[in-house]
């Protein structure tokens, strides 16, 4: 039986390869400098497989435009004349999503399945230390933003799941709330914290509290 560790070292040394860097260091993956090394050697077959992953992205309630950059590249034919084709600047998190949605019958997917997985677990733990270091502000900002993604795929879920109208999807969010302040709800909640009508309740949590209902709506 052959070992095939050294194959999934050299697709991990490819994939760094091709990886791009913008000006703020951030990196990025063209999508057709990464077709070929997933073995898709046919750009439409290829583009089936990002609109996939476009289509996760989106239910995931991460905004699509910031991991699937739709660029046009001038390339030279073998005439010597110039020609536009479309690409994509495509984020980590959005190759991750491309090889969860690629054939699995390829060995190089499961190898890039591999690969962004754990370097998506790398940028977490940078992403922790850096969370460590911010102040109470800075964090509440941080999970506020975090928060707001979250209670839309949330919302998704409950509509998937036939929490059809906003009076339905009140009740189940006020329920969650029961669940995590001990049988409080959003109203209790509100008095609680003595806010006024046109106040937010998640405007006013400290960061542990936003935390704790991050966890709750994830």
């Amino acid at each position: 039986m052959l070992n095939n560790k050294p194959i999934a070292a050299l697709h991990h040394r490819t994939f760094e390869s091709i990886k791009q860097l913008n000006e703020d260091d951030s990196e990025f993956w063209f999508a057709r400098n990464l077709a070929p090394l997933l073995d898709y050697q046919d750009w439409r077959n290829f583009l089936q497989v990002i609109e996939k992953a476009r289509i996760a992205c989106e239910r995931s309630a991460h905004p699509v435009g910031d991991h699937f950059g739709e660029v046009t590249k001038m390339v030279v034919l073998g005439s010597g004349a110039k020609r536009a084709i479309t690409d994509f600047k495509l984020s980590r998190y959005a190759c991750y999503l491309i090889v969860q949605n690629g054939d699995p019958s390829k060995p190089v997917i499961a190898n890039g399945q591999t690969y962004f997985a754990l370097q998506t677990r790398r940028q977490e733990l940078s992403d922790d230390k850096a969370f460590a270091g911010m102040s109470e502000d800075q964090r509440r900002l941080v999970l506020r933003g975090e928060l707001v993604h979250h209670n839309k795929a949330l919302s998704a879920a409950a509509r998937d799941a036939g929490v059809a109208t906003t009076l339905d999807y009140a009740v189940f969010q006020d329920h969650g709330y029961k669940g995590l302040y001990g049988g409080l709800g959003a109203k209790d909640i509100h008095s609680h914290k003595g806010l006024k009508k046109s106040q937010k309740i998640l405007d006013h949590m400290g960061s542990i509290e936003l935390a704790a209902n991050l966890f709750r709506a994830t």
